[in-house]
């Protein structure tokens, strides 16, 4: 494990008890035997890791849904909404961790010493960080269930159901990949990603809680930006492994592929022949970074009922809806042949119109096999018949989300002309990027954004700023990857290109 010596945790002059000094040197006296001569003076060490922050990008599906199901291809791809997760540790007396959700109301503590440690540590059930989890132990998640029943005992069931749900996948990562010697530590999770709107928010937060809870345990090396390729694969999959397992934890046979693009970023092409096995999952490295406007109809939708629409009809009609998939297949094999090809640009005016009708021509065959909605053909109506994009559904449809991509070029006025029919047609918009970073990592939580602050070392993200952040537009402010001038000075990525 020579990795665990340099790199990332190298930088941060964590010592051999995972402590981290002020000046970057192990805690060890510097005096001299029998010497009279005077210690050298240095800051003294500091009991426990600094505040940091991790954050991973949630999902769409940009071609082949509903013929993924039918074992057919589909790409999906990372946008810049994100999870943040913000990582307080205390002091060794306050045995407690505490689980923070303001976004949805959850909060809750446990006692260290009071978690099932022994069935957990057994040699018979012991999992290290580099092992690879494909199923929930029963027993372990059944020890788990003491400690879930207290957790929002006064919410209303359906909302109580989503917080135990995600306490579970905290503890069972926590309880994994922890010890009993762990320090009391906070963990404060923020999502700017709408929560059940098939965009990936979950697998965001499980791949926050895995990176985080990696890096605490220093088994994580980088992010920086001389890491060689290979070892910045390792350390994705090492953090994608164990997100896949807390996934398990919420959904119980999740496909892998939400955490898989949120833990990497870029996009992913997945395909499903078998569903006795795992997908075929194949990074697309080098996707490029595209403008996107992802638009919610605040229409419910059932992704249970849409799907067995599409069977059905298929059961009524084998060869056209045979057909009508196959073309959808096609659809997203052209997609992936065109970004893998070398004069692709994501600038390009060329390019961009090819990839946008290939977004359209898979829109027109979703809404054929009846699984668009009035809401959604609404924003085909008033995005691309103004000539302002390309729009398509993404997920299961019957209402949820639409992307568009935006044609180059566009006037102001324009846009602002849309943003103004959508909202008063009660649509909730948000201006994206498709395409971009996986996990990051900000150790300190310290921001440089521009500020005075920056004189001094930056900004300290404490917790109080960051529950306190008004809505998505004060997160991504005060926290956020990206500000109003591109990427935010401090946060680093595990970075992977093929070209």
């Amino acid at each position: 494990m020579s990795e665990l010596s340099n790199g990332f945790h190298h930088s941060l002059g964590i010592n051999g008890n995972g402590h981290l000094n002020g000046n970057g040197h192990s805690g060890r006296s510097r005096s001299s035997s029998g010497s009279d001569a005077p210690r050298l003076s240095r800051r003294k060490s500091t009991p426990m890791m600094p505040p940091f922050m991790v954050s991973a990008p949630g999902k769409v599906i940009v071609f082949g849904e509903h013929a993924v199901v039918h074992g057919k291809a589909a790409i999906a791809a990372s946008i810049s909404l994100r999870s943040y997760l913000h990582v307080t540790t205390l002091s060794k007396s306050r045995r407690t961790i505490t689980l923070r959700f303001p976004d949805i109301d959850l909060i809750h503590s446990w006692r260290i010493d009071d978690l099932p440690w022994d069935l957990f540590s057994h040699p018979s059930k012991k999992k290290y960080y580099y092992d690879l989890v494909t199923s929930l132990d029963p027993e372990l998640m059944a020890a788990i269930q003491p400690h879930l029943a207290d957790v929002s005992s006064d919410k209303p069931p359906a909302e109580r159901k989503i917080h135990q749900n995600s306490a579970a996948c905290f503890l069972y990562l926590f309880l994994s990949l922890g010890s009993q010697k762990f320090h009391g530590c906070i963990y404060t999770l923020r999502s700017t990603i709408p929560i059940g709107a098939g965009l990936g928010s979950s697998a965001s937060i499980a791949v926050c809680l895995s990176a985080a809870l990696l890096l605490q345990i220093r088994t994580l090396s980088g992010p920086h930006p001389d890491q060689p390729s290979d070892e910045a694969r390792l350390q994705i999959e090492r953090i994608n492994r164990w997100a896949f397992v807390a996934e398990m934890a919420i959904h119980g046979n999740p496909s892998g592929v939400d955490n898989t693009v949120s833990t990497q970023g870029k996009a992913v092409v997945f395909q499903r022949t078998n569903y006795d096995r795992p997908p075929v999952v194949t990074p697309l490295w080098d996707f490029p970074e595209l403008p996107l406007l992802l638009i919610d109809t605040r229409t419910p939708k059932s992704t249970a009922a849409e799907v067995a629409k599409v069977a059905k009809l298929k059961n009524s009609h084998p060869k056209l809806v045979g057909s009508i998939l196959d073309a959808i297949d096609t659809v997203t094999r052209t997609a992936e042949g065109l970004i893998e090809e070398a004069d692709f640009d994501s600038s390009d005016d060329e390019s961009l119109r090819r990839m946008g009708e290939l977004m359209s021509i898979n829109h027109g065959l979703l809404a054929s096999l009846g699984v668009s909605h009035p809401r959604l053909e609404r924003v085909r109506e008033l995005v691309d018949f103004q000539g302002l994009g390309w729009t398509k559904l993404t997920g299961a449809g019957g209402g949820g989300c639409s992307i568009t991509l935006l044609k180059p070029g566009v006037s102001r006025e324009r846009i602002q002309k849309l943003e103004r029919q959508l909202d008063n047609e009660d649509y909730a918009q948000f201006k994206t990027t498709l395409g971009g970073d996986g996990i990051g990592v900000l150790w300190p939580a310290v921001l440089k954004n521009g500020s005075d602050e920056d004189e001094d070392g930056g900004m300290e993200i404490d917790l109080d700023n960051f529950l306190n952040a008004p809505g998505t537009e004060g997160v991504e402010k005060l926290v956020g990857v990206h500000g109003g001038t591109g990427e935010r000075e401090g946060w680093k990525f595990w970075r992977v290109e093929s070209r």
